[in-house]
């Protein structure tokens, strides 16, 4: 009877006290960036940012633009996976409209509300979309297991003390990120076709080729986000280094569940970076990426969902039956 009581009371304020510590995190964050901003020379950053010669602007957005490209792409294997009847573009714009929003919104507005979204007003049921939701977040962070795990294994970060966890501490979650990758692989060599139940839902294991293609373009898609980045630093710092603290602050950004990751991503590139180039530079070059790779998207994605709305209605409108 004790335990019972135990149980419901932790139901009853585990939420709250979670609500809590996540506000408590977030007010520390926007504390530590307010006091950031105000240290920072904001007419070196302009200045910067008015000194990337327009090559470099037009080589960072086509990179971003193939990124943007690979990713597009991840919805295409679910659409393999569930043989549902929607075309390739379709389905490419679908997740183009949807990554957009997720960048700037977070994942469960973009990610996931505008998927089911548009998903169900062309016709999917909501079993469907989420085999094809979690497929796509499957290859997204099975790309991030083993980019990430490589670059903390082999190139390790330069870490500031204040963090504790060294380049040691680094190579250790490098090497268990590339051990849960390597599991899945093995799930998917040994047990292809076998069907698991997560949370109602069934999680039909793939083949190892599939794997290795969600691999590919996950591996792809991480790669061409560091390169614009990279791009925008004018070679400053080495691409891989870059590529780490993108990697790092892909994660923090999903911790703090700050949407955009707006300050969060700016705040681990100073403090894993700023001893490599300056400040105003390094903002400078954050500030144009978060132009190219999160708001040009973002306007283009609105436009392509209210044109996606549109045909949707219209093709719910032809396949009603007549009265």
């Amino acid at each position: 009877m004790k335990t019972r009581t135990a149980r419901l009371a932790h139901r009853r304020w585990w939420p709250w006290l979670r609500r809590i510590a996540v506000w408590a995190f977030f007010g520390l964050v926007a504390w530590l960036l307010v006091n950031q901003a105000r240290a920072i020379d904001w007419q070196e950053v302009f200045d910067a940012m008015r000194a990337l010669p327009a090559a470099t602007l037009w080589l960072a957005g086509a990179l971003a633009a193939g990124s943007f490209a690979t990713y597009s792409t991840y919805d295409l294997l679910g659409r393999h996976l569930t043989h549902h009847p929607l075309g390739a573009r379709t389905v490419m714009g679908v997740t183009f409209i949807s990554y957009a929003f997720n960048l700037n919104l977070g994942s469960l507005v973009g990610g996931v509300a505008f998927r089911y979204r548009l998903y169900s007003r062309l016709g999917l049921p909501n079993g469907t979309i989420t085999r094809v939701l979690g497929f796509s977040m499957l290859t997204n962070w099975l790309g991030y297991l083993v980019v990430a795990g490589a670059a903390f294994c082999f190139w390790p970060l330069v870490l500031p003390a204040e963090w504790k966890i060294g380049n040691g501490g680094l190579r250790i979650l490098g090497a268990v990120l590339l051990l849960l990758a390597t599991a899945y692989f093995v799930l998917c060599a040994f047990a292809s076709g076998h069907v698991f139940r997560l949370r109602h839902y069934p999680f039909k294991v793939p083949s190892l080729r599939m794997a290795l293609l969600q691999l590919a373009m996950s591996c792809l898609n991480w790669a061409l986000i560091g390169g614009v980045i990279w791009v925008l630093l004018q070679g400053a710092v080495a691409y891989h280094a870059v590529l780490a603290v993108l990697l790092v602050a892909a994660v923090a950004g999903v911790v703090t569940h700050v949407p955009a990751g707006l300050g969060v991503l700016e705040a681990v590139f100073l403090a894993l970076l700023s001893h490599e180039v300056a400040q105003g530079r390094l903002l400078g070059a954050l500030l144009v990426y978060r132009g190219l790779y999160y708001l040009l998207p973002l306007g283009v994605a609105t436009v392509a969902y209210f044109v996606t709305e549109l045909r949707a209605r219209r093709w719910r409108h032809a396949t009603s039956p007549k009265p």
